[in-house]
């Protein structure tokens, strides 16, 4: 059996080399065209090329997102942007657009892959898609476990699903309400999440809802870890974590967590379940729940109140740049305030969680008991040894 793809989000070329790193086998990644992230940093042409470059030395890959719903103003630089993805040696297009899938069979031949806002969630469609020569498909994150299953028996394509981050309150992400409410539209990557605002909720024109508690629709993020065993059994080709404006501290923590389950899995090792989600407890996640996978959801796989709608992950303190072994000298881009003679933990992409202590800590060759400033970098001197790459974390 072919061993499944663990595939990633990446919203820029730093978090690409994170994803890869801490052990995703593909990123996906948005362009500064058609991508329904358009808050996301996204990726220069340039950006790609360095991007797929790194993929491939790994010998992984780059998808590039072209899913957003196309007006015709989109489709005035489409052919040439396809090209320039072509040029790019990316592995793989993700599109919800029939217009650009003729596009590209007709000119350009990049791999294709059923973007899930297609809500493609039976063989029949998967089978009419076949025909344009599409590969895989991103299946809507309605599916449960049986329904992936008879699909992935029962066609050729290569099937992908959903497995972590956040999930619509809508059908398949189509969602009006951010365009109503704040004319950002979420089919064009504008989505202001406004399932997850603080809402009164009235019984006619009675207010219900009690002083300070406050009324959401939201769903609860999805998390399958526990399903990773069953998807595999499954066929499934490729699992899939949302969330490609999510911070590298998330991308580490969340990875890490579910390349060491699947692993486990086809190395025969016991499953241990809370070890994952320690691992994914350093990253800033909401409230999860397993989503469709079991079925129909109910008032447990929802989010009414939002008191409760954040895991405390305790601070992502930075990420190591590089390490002098003769000084014992650590060099951290800094995101969170950082304190001298203080005890940390450091996340590895080849180790478990460990902690350490800093001794020294300088800035501008000068030595400083605490920092502040985010996005600069500061040497910290300590008995660990570190890699590039390495996060540094707040003892949780």
């Amino acid at each position: 059996m072919k061993k499944v793809e663990l595939l990633a989000p990446a919203g820029d070329l730093d978090r690409l080399k994170l994803a890869l790193i801490y052990g995703a086998d593909a990123v996906y990644i948005g362009g500064k065209e058609m991508s329904l992230r358009s808050h996301a940093s996204n990726f220069t042409i340039d950006d790609i090329k360095e991007g797929v470059q790194f993929a491939h030395s790994l010998n992984k890959k780059v998808y590039v997102t072209c899913n957003m719903v196309m007006h015709n103003e989109d489709k005035r630089n489409a052919l040439t942007y396809l090209k320039e993805l072509k040029k790019c040696n990316v592995d793989g297009i993700i599109t919800s657009s029939l217009d650009l899938i003729n596009l590209n069979n007709q000119y350009v031949g990049n791999e294709m892959h059923l973007s899930t806002q297609l809500s493609t969630l039976n063989l029949e469609a998967i089978e009419f898609y076949k025909n344009y020569k599409v590969t895989r498909a991103v299946l809507g994150r309605e599916c449960s476990l049986k329904e992936i299953k008879d699909i992935c028996l029962n066609t050729p394509l290569e099937i992908e699903v959903f497995i972590h981050g956040g999930m619509c309150s809508s059908y398949s992400g189509k969602c009006m309400l951010s365009n109503v409410m704040t004319l950002r539209d979420a089919n064009r990557g504008g989505c202001a999440h406004s399932c997850r605002w603080k809402y009164y909720l009235y019984d006619g024109v009675k207010k219900i809802n009690k002083k300070q508690e406050y009324f959401a629709m939201s769903s609860k993020d999805l998390c399958a870890l526990k399903e990773i065993p069953a998807l595999i059994k499954s066929g499934v080709a490729s699992l899939k974590i949302e969330g490609r404006m999510k911070s590298a501290n998330y991308l580490c923590a969340i990875v890490s967590a579910y390349r060491k389950c699947i692993d486990d899995y086809y190395s025969g090792k016991r499953m241990n379940y809370k070890y994952y989600y320690d691992l994914m407890s350093y990253g800033e996640n909401r409230v999860t729940g397993h989503g469709f996978l079991h079925g129909e959801v109910t008032t447990n796989e929802q989010l009414f109140a939002l008191n409760d709608e954040f895991k405390n992950a305790g601070d992502f303190i930075g990420i190591v740049r590089s390490f002098d072994p003769i000084d014992r000298i650590a060099s951290v881009e800094i995101k969170n305030k950082i304190i001298s003679k203080t005890e940390y933990v450091k996340l590895s992409a080849e180790e478990k969680p460990k902690k350490f202590k800093i001794k020294k800590m300088y800035f501008n060759d000068n030595e400083v008991n605490v920092f502040t400033v985010a996005n600069k970098i500061v040497q910290i001197e300590t008995k660990e040894t570190f890699k590039p790459y390495d996060i540094i974390h707040a003892v949780k």
